[in-house]
């Protein structure tokens, strides 16, 4: 490795091992005292929030003042709207902090296994976060939260976007738009060089210092066809927002106009709905 390289692997080290001791902290200190002092739950809850919230722009701070990374944000402010449904596409482990930090009252469907890590157990139970284990319960969840003015935060393709690869969403964004009647808003996100994809540890240091690049798109909005039965809405629009995330994203890899190009199928879902 180069020197700064070992530079920037040490910058790594310590922003991982800050916010692992910060989620201990406030899953064993905090946490507990806001229990007690704090006994409504939906109050209680948005206080942690936004401590975690905090803590994320505090970590995005960290990795930015020792070299780890830098990074740029368009349409930003978007995130500040009550009842969003967020979906982004998954290029790196650190989507979701940039994401949570920069949201209005954010709340996430985040992996089951995280509940039971030691490092987030705390937080997520701490907050509320609303755990993928049955879709009928997170469907439900959902929906109550963005009727609370919460912003919902959702990688439709349930894992790490594979790297170069086409984003593969699942149905569970869908199927969360289409039975909230939420419009959908899309948020970009690049990671170059790519890092910290699924199975990537931590400490596999990339050549080049990280950029974060973040857009906030343009609501889609939601039509729903009373002729058609839930799943296959479900199918057609997770196909729509396939077909959305890769060719947005490719203008965006390459800086191209952004605007839709006239005959795919993400310009066609934009202006007319699903």
């Amino acid at each position: 490795m180069t020197l700064d390289q070992w530079r920037r692997g040490a910058g790594t080290a310590l922003s991982f091992t800050t916010f692992g001791l910060g989620g201990v902290i406030i899953g064993v200190v905090i946490a507990p005292l806001l229990f007690v002092l704090v006994p409504a739950t939906e109050l209680r809850r948005r206080w942690m929030r936004r401590l975690i919230q905090l803590a994320f722009r505090a970590f995005i701070g960290l990795m930015r003042s020792v070299g780890v990374l830098r990074y740029e944000m368009e349409n930003i402010d978007l995130l500040q709207r009550p009842g969003l449904l967020i979906l982004a596409n998954h290029p790196s482990l650190i989507d979701v902090i940039f994401l949570v930090a920069h949201t209005r009252h954010a709340d996430c469907i985040v992996n089951g296994a995280l509940a039971h890590n030691p490092f987030t157990r705390g937080p997520i139970k701490a907050a509320g976060y609303i755990t993928n284990k049955d879709p009928e319960t997170v469907l439900a969840a959902a929906k109550a939260s963005m009727a609370r003015g919460n912003s919902l935060i959702l990688f439709p393709e349930g894992t790490r976007t594979a790297p170069g690869g086409q984003v593969h969403c699942r149905r569970g964004g869908a199927n969360i738009a289409l039975r909230t009647g939420t419009s959908i808003t899309p948020v970009l996100i690049l990671c170059e060089p790519v890092t910290l994809t699924k199975g990537e540890p931590w400490y596999h240091i990339p050549e080049k210092q990280i950029h974060i690049k973040l857009k906030v798109m343009e609501d889609l909005r939601v039509a729903q066809d009373k002729h058609k039965p839930p799943r296959q809405q479900a199918v057609e629009l997770t196909r729509w927002l396939n077909d959305y995330f890769n060719k947005e994203l490719e203008q965006f890899r390459h800086e191209r106009d952004t605007r839709p190009v006239a005959g795919n199928k993400a310009h066609d879902y934009r202006h007319s709905g699903a």
